[in-house]
């Protein structure tokens, strides 16, 4: 496997992940008649049924489980570097609170060499992320509890988005019957019909639908972030990147060419960019283009999640920029 390039920490690109059209009939775990679980010989750890201790033996097993849902696989050592154990521990209790929207698989150098070699893993610590078999580096800094909480928060939001709504199953202390060949991936009911309408690539009926949660329930803040990227979604289908950065390049003022390049930045993982194209926007207008502007970048954070660094430095930039 060739080492890829590793972005900054928190800079998180999604591209990578996006599933590639199915050039034939699925095979291995996600498959119809594979076990959702995945992943035989690998035990949970952590008190998650969500995160499990990666061994030589059991690497292979884990990485196919990824035709399911992501895995995120965190290297560390807690003799060389005990902050990188930490964030193994704080991955593992993450994966509990998703519920299965990703595996945690802690990866020990120290125990399995082998996959630290086969992955060419730079340092540590360093977190991958893993779909359909294919990894993309995601972190790689120990970041605090709550950075890590909403870097992931948003990278699900962005994979919701793109229609990837799996599940993986409890390895351990979920419901009776949940493993086996029949088991079939979670998916919260509210968030269903939905899911369900990115997945079929009805990005329209996905806004519908996350709209109507909002509406009988203004507090439900993954709704919300839901129906924001969506409509994040929805204004980028079919968009030519090249003419919509020409037309940016031309008209730096133009509120609608504008945004669109920032929908483009924050669909391609690029929160600051689009971030900080918005607020010098405000900062540059006025009156209803301003507005405009605003209310635009109001609803990129809204889709970011109001508790991510980068919106709370982002609404610091858009206060300087009105007043």
């Amino acid at each position: 496997m060739s080492q890829q390039p590793f972005s900054r920490p928190g800079a998180i690109d999604l591209s990578a992940l996006q599933r590639p059209a199915p050039s034939g009939p699925p095979t291995g775990a996600g498959a119809p008649g594979a076990p959702a679980g995945g992943a035989p010989g690998a035990a949970p750890v952590g008190g998650s049924s969500y995160a499990v201790e990666v061994t030589e033996q059991s690497f292979q097993a884990v990485l196919e489980s990824s035709m399911t849902a992501p895995v995120l696989l965190v290297f560390y050592s807690r003799t060389r570097m005990p902050e990188s154990g930490r964030l193994a521990d704080d991955l593992a209790v993450l994966s509990g609170e998703f519920e299965g929207r990703f595996l945690a698989g802690l990866v020990d150098i120290d125990a399995a060499p082998g996959i630290a070699q086969a992955m060419q893993i730079p340092s540590i610590p360093l977190v991958v992320a893993v779909l359909d078999g294919r990894p993309a580096p995601l972190l790689q800094d120990a970041l605090p509890m709550e950075e890590l909480r909403t870097a992931l928060t948003q990278v699900m939001q962005q994979l919701t988005a793109q229609g990837m709504t799996g599940r993986h199953q409890p390895r351990a202390g979920g419901p009776a019957g949940a493993e086996g060949e029949d088991a079939e991936e979670y998916v919260d009911p509210r968030y269903a019909p939905a899911q369900d309408a990115l997945a079929a690539g009805d990005v329209d009926q996905a806004v519908a639908e996350y709209q109507k949660l909002v509406t009988a329930n203004p507090a439900d803040a993954e709704a919300a972030a839901g129906l924001a990227m969506a409509k994040v979604l929805q204004r980028v289908q079919g968009v030519d990147l090249q003419g919509a950065r020409a037309a940016a390049a031309d008209r730096p003022d133009d509120v609608d060419a504008q945004t669109l390049i920032a929908d483009l930045d924050l669909y391609g993982g690029h929160v600051e960019d689009a971030f900080a194209r918005l607020v010098e926007l405000v900062r540059r207008t006025s009156g209803k283009e301003r507005d405009a502007a605003r209310e635009h970048l109001l609803g990129l954070f809204a889709a970011v999640g109001n508790d991510d660094s980068r919106v709370l430095k982002g609404r610091q930039a858009l206060a300087s920029a009105l007043f």
